[in-house]
């Protein structure tokens, strides 16, 4: 069992009442779990600590080379005053994947599960309750040894903070409007496009900069190498019902693999609809819209859970998905989903974890 030292803010922070916009991100709450790793030593001195600024050297190596890893997930409260986690078996799970990748020291999964409770447990008087809101946990990696040299780092820092949010996209269940992407790749089969690390957003950066400045929300990626599949959005896995049928993209190694992706496959399987996990051409999907066959769009993802879309755009078409507004499937899947993490929808699949 993971011994992990308590250390009590002296100077605790107002939290936000109900009354409080919830900017996705902006808001932190009082204390954050802090462990070190030392090779030779392995995973030490766990501990919950106030929430400040961290020193590291300014030859620290993920300031060079990138050597970092993060998560997402969330807790919420049941109208019944229980405090639920969705699947962090699977974040944990990921993650290790991640550490793997990057050639970062692995956390034993017992210990990581363990971090998050606690952790949740002291700040519980954080996580909000109103509708649409949740309290966000952001488990990462960093490399701190002070060396100036490609290699991986000898040091590490795990790190979970902490933050009350509202709707990651200002529109919240509105449809989005999504830019497909045909000038610039965020990653490649091979590389570290299915690993959860900072590089793989900052690639996503210019193009989304281009996307926000013609009014749309995300940026749709395609491959790159033959530049004309599907693969997922910057913040989102993406699917498509077409036909009748549920289509999203197969994980093929450029493709972060989503644990609400995950579950919304499984619900769809489990209504008995048709899922097919493939390729998707561009050319298929304008096809689909310009026929009707393209029947909903929406992207899933821990931040948003469900986020229709309302329109696409590749070079200088836009398509209009359906009516615009939300489609069927998209509002039952994210009342599903939502439902099952708020206590209010029986959780048939054992996907929640109590903290208490």
């Amino acid at each position: 069992m993971l011994d992990i030292k308590f250390i009590k803010t002296e100077n605790p922070k107002p939290i936000p009442g109900p009354e409080n916009p919830l900017v996705f991100g902006t808001i932190f709450t009082d204390h954050m779990f802090v462990m070190d790793y030392t090779e030779g030593q392995g995973w030490h001195d766990a501990r919950i600590e106030p929430y400040a600024p961290i020193s590291l050297e300014p030859s620290a190596m993920v300031f060079h080379y990138g050597q970092e890893m993060f998560e997402g997930l969330k807790a919420y409260k049941t109208e019944d005053g229980r405090i639920l986690m969705f699947r962090p078996d699977k974040n944990i799970e990921r993650a290790n994947n991640s550490n793997r990748r990057l050639m970062i020291p692995e956390i034993p999964e017992e210990d990581f599960l363990t971090a998050l409770k606690e952790l949740v447990r002291i700040e519980q008087a954080w996580i909000p309750t109103k509708e649409g809101t949740s309290l966000y946990i952001r488990p990462f990696v960093i490399a701190t040894d002070p060396f100036l040299g490609v290699r991986p780092s000898y040091t590490y820092k795990f790190m979970i903070i902490l933050s009350p949010v509202g709707a990651y996209y200002p529109e919240g269940l509105n449809p989005v409007k999504i830019w497909i992407e045909d000038e610039y790749v965020r990653a490649v089969r091979g590389g570290i496009g299915e690993a959860k690390t900072g590089g793989n957003y900052v690639a996503s950066l210019a193009a989304q900069m281009k996307a926000h400045e013609e009014g749309y929300s995300q940026v749709l990626w395609l491959d790159g190498v033959e530049r004309k599949y599907i693969e997922e959005v910057g913040a989102m896995n993406i699917f498509f019902k077409i036909n009748g049928t549920v289509v999203t993209p197969q994980l093929n190694g450029s493709i972060l693999p989503g644990v609400t992706r995950r579950t919304c496959v499984e619900l769809c399987k489990s209504w008995g609809l048709p899922v097919e996990e493939r390729k998707v051409s561009v050319d298929e999907l304008e096809e689909a819209a310009r026929t009707g066959a393209l029947e909903e769009v929406w992207g899933s993802g821990t931040a948003a859970v469900i986020s229709p879309v309302g329109h696409l755009r590749y070079e200088n078409e836009v398509f209009q998905i359906g009516d615009g507004g939300i489609g069927e499937l998209s509002q039952k899947l994210y009342d599903t989903v939502t439902g099952i993490q708020l206590g209010k929808v029986e959780d048939t699949f054992g996907w929640t974890v109590e903290v208490k």
